[in-house]
């Protein structure tokens, strides 16, 4: 980082010469200068190793938590800069600035192998306080080691386990002037390569809401559960009076088995948070963890226990909801509900798998397949770029081969543990460095993200030319393929029914198809070219070895005639006889999905693309297992890992990975906007917009709403009897083609629209 414009110059890495249980509070005092006139501005830069609340005078800097999050800290520690004016006193008054540490991904247990401390051994703490003054003079307030180290009230922290809070050891005051800091201990410098220190991109994590409860039960073996109507991702908070030393334990899970609370799923991960009473009034909030539950088992809690007693805090990244869908059939709402809601729950920094047991990674795979959806639920475009930046420093530093999960900790993993070669190349999940990148220039309009990631990209897209056989296709080493297709065994997930090599072929296809285009946007005509030949001898080969004369597809599942339909890969008359036997398929299937992680996405649009509308409807409003519709039939808030991660009879699915809050099942909510609400874009970022909704399924009415780039873009239809109406809105400096059902397309300007036909 060049002197010049490092916002932490002159400050030093601290780190307390006593780790406090983890848990150290830092502190300095200083004067604000005199004779300068008012002071006019203030702003404090900080990061730390660990996680860190800042407070000045005994104030939060921010309403930032969980600070600065997790990113692949070999290579980027992100800092903060805070507009910190309002909390300082006057000129010439004393002020004292203090910072709580907290172990989190950095030093912390991270990855279901149980890695404990794999970034560094010791906490630290970075800042720099930048004061101006109305005659120009700046003052400047560093860490050094002039700063204090103390002990707080936090025992114990970690992301996976919960913390522990023991209210006789609050210090209070402690980030106040004048404190006494009695049994304090100094700070000592830690070396850091400054290169690492780099400004955020996506936005901060924060508390987004609080939700008390529904209902407080009595489970059959006679514990207190308490029920928040809805899973989430956060923790409890609550003030309390009771005898000194009293201790309330909290535990979190996702569901209730058999009345009792769930915890099976969470594997090692102890999700349990712990109150020690001071015999006052405390004031209790574990901001130094996160879980993801609906249900709360509570015990030692003094007195009666009542929905007024507590709340749940929900925290995720700071993201602007853009998108909306709604229509008549209630299950689908709440579908849509459900995607919502594990987006917002698993977008906390990273884009995680899921929030609750000893996992919560960036698993790539995940988000390859989710994104479509996630740009238009939320604005993503910062969030994703910044995790894109952590991809592609695993990705160069790994000769090119995309990691499973970003920030890599399988890395990590003892010898014995590791492949020989490192992570293979893999399809879907390391196709997330071309697609998710893709999806955000598609959204959002904005090439900078593919400039970015351009060298990601086409080393990727160079990792699997090398992972080719001779015969051209992608057909041999590790695949992850269609993951847990319904149809496997739960303690077998990789046991698809989709051939391997079909699917990883079908997506390399994609890939390299992608990466030619992006190419020719950037004005690189020789990597066009290269990847253009790539793609179509991959197409080739696909049909050559793959299809038969019939149009049948080696494994003839319906994962992948999904994948060959919608990514393009067979010629017209084969495309045809494949849409006709998936159709075939999920009839068969009594319209259940019969997809895994590789088909999910796709099934509905390649149904659609080949005038199999009705079949696409049917899987949609299917309710019994698997299907989207099942989970909500039982009683599901967020979307699930399994189809059936809980069994029709009310037990929890005996899979190793059970988690009931995962994404990326919910990518069918793209084929919700774009064919039941018929909102899409024509050009990036939707200067040219599409819409053309295609109702169906007993649908009466749909509405999407879609804050673009230009503006708010709304789009409704109703069915009233045979005649069907349309309303369009337009945003300023976009144009649209209409496609109304039963009528031609017609090319509108900005403003409003109304539509009516005959629908048949």
């Amino acid at each position: 980082m060049a002197e010049e414009t490092d916002p932490l110059a002159g400050a030093t890495v601290i780190a307390p010469d006593d780790d406090f249980s983890g848990a150290p509070l830092l502190r300095t005092e200083f004067d604000l200068a005199a004779d300068h006139g008012d002071l006019v501005s203030a702003t404090l830069t900080a990061t730390a190793l660990g996680i860190v609340d800042l407070e000045i005078g005994g104030r939060p800097v921010a309403p930032d938590v969980l600070t600065p999050g997790w990113s692949s800290y070999e290579w980027r520690i992100r800092y903060r800069s805070y507009d910190v004016t309002g909390l300082l006193p006057a000129p010439g008054d004393r002020a004292a600035m203090g910072a709580s540490l907290g172990n989190g991904w950095y030093r912390g247990r991270i990855g279901f192998t149980g890695g404990v401390g794999l970034y560094g051994d010791e906490l630290g703490l970075i800042a720099r306080l930048d004061l101006s003054y109305a005659d120009g003079h700046v003052q400047t307030v560093v860490t050094d080691e002039s700063w204090q180290a103390g002990p707080s009230a936090t025992t114990d922290n970690q992301i996976y386990d919960g913390q522990t809070i023991d209210a006789r050891r609050v210090q209070s005051g402690w980030s106040s002037p004048g404190f006494a800091a009695d049994g304090w201990v100094g700070v000592h410098a830690l070396d850091l390569d400054r290169n690492r220190l780099v400004p955020p991109i996506g936005p901060p994590v924060i508390r987004q809401e609080s939700i008390k409860p529904v209902a407080i039960l009595t489970s059959p073996s006679g514990r207190t559960l308490v029920d928040f109507g809805q899973n989430l991702v956060g923790w409890l908070r609550f003030t309390v009076t009771g005898e000194a030393g009293r201790e309330i334990v909290i535990k979190h899970a996702e569901v209730l088995e058999n009345g009792e609370l769930g915890t099976r799923p969470l594997r090692s991960a102890k999700a349990t948070d712990r109150f020690v009473l001071s015999g006052g009034e405390d004031f209790f909030e574990p901001t130094k963890t996160f879980h993801g539950f609906r249900y709360a088992e509570v015990s030692g809690w003094p007195g009666e226990l009542t929905p007024d007693s507590l709340e749940a805090v929900v925290v995720s990244s700071a993201l602007h909801r853009i998108g909306t869908f709604e229509c008549s059939d209630e299950l689908v709402n709440q579908l849509h509900r459900n995607v919502i809601w594990g987006q917002r729950g698993n977008f906390l920094d990273v884009p995680t798998d899921c929030p609750q047991r000893d996992e919560r990674l960036g698993w790539t795979g995940d988000i390859a397949a989710f994104a479509p959806t996630a740009v238009f639920n939320f604005d993503v475009k910062d969030f994703l770029a910044d995790w894109l930046r952590d991809l592609r420093e695993e990705q160069l530093h790994a000769d090119g081969r995309v990691p499973f999960v970003a920030p890599d900790v399988i890395k990590f993993r003892p010898p014995e543990q590791q492949r020989s070669q490192g992570q293979p190349v893999t399809a879907l999940w390391g196709d997330a460095a071309v697609w998710v990148p893709w999806t955000l220039y598609q959204a959002y309009g904005d090439q900078q993200v593919l400039i970015d990631q351009y060298d990601s990209m086409t080393e990727h897209a160079r990792a699997i030319e090398r992972s080719l056989s001779p015969n051209g296709l992608w057909d041999t080493g590790f695949q992850f393929a269609d993951w847990l297709d319904p149809d496997a065994p739960p303690d077998r997930p990789g046991d698809a029914k989709a051939d391997k090599g079909v699917v990883a072929t079908a997506c390399a296809y994609r890939t390299a198809g992608l990466v030619a285009r992006t190419a020719e946007l950037l004005g690189n005509q020789a990597d066009h070219d290269h990847f253009a030949d790539m793609a179509d001898g991959l197409k080739r080969a696909f049909n050559t070895h793959y299809v038969d004369d019939q149009g049948i597809i080696t494994s003839d599942c319906a994962t992948v005639y999904a994948l060959a339909i919608h990514f393009d890969l067979i010629d017209q008359v084969k495309r045809d006889a494949a849409g006709q036997r998936l159709a075939e398929l999920a009839e068969k299937a009594g319209y259940r999905v019969s997809t895994g992680f590789a088909g999910t996405p796709f099934i509905c649009w390649a149904l659609t693309e080949t005038g199999h509308l009705d079949t696409a409807y049917h899987l949609l409003l299917e309710k019994e297992n698997p299907s989207w519709l099942y989970p909500v039939t039982m009683g599901a808030t967020t979307i699930w890992e399994r189809w059936d991660s809980m069994l029709p009879d009310g037990s929890i699915n005996p899979g190793e990975m059970t988690s009931f809050n995962h994404y990326a099942l919910g990518a069918v909510a793209d084929w919700l906007h774009k064919v039941v609400a018929g909102i899409d874009a024509l050009e990036p970022g939707y200067a040219r917009i599409k819409i053309a909704p295609q109702p169906g399924g007993g649908l009466t009415s749909a509405r999407a709403t879609l804050i673009t780039p230009h503006g708010e873009l709304r789009s409704s239809w109703q069915l009233t009897g045979d005649e069907l109406t349309m309303d369009v809105s337009v945003p300023v400096g976009a144009t649209a083609e209409v496609t109304v059902p039963g009528r031609s397309p017609e090319s509108v300007s900005s403003g409003e629209h109304h539509f009516t036909s005959t629908f048949d």
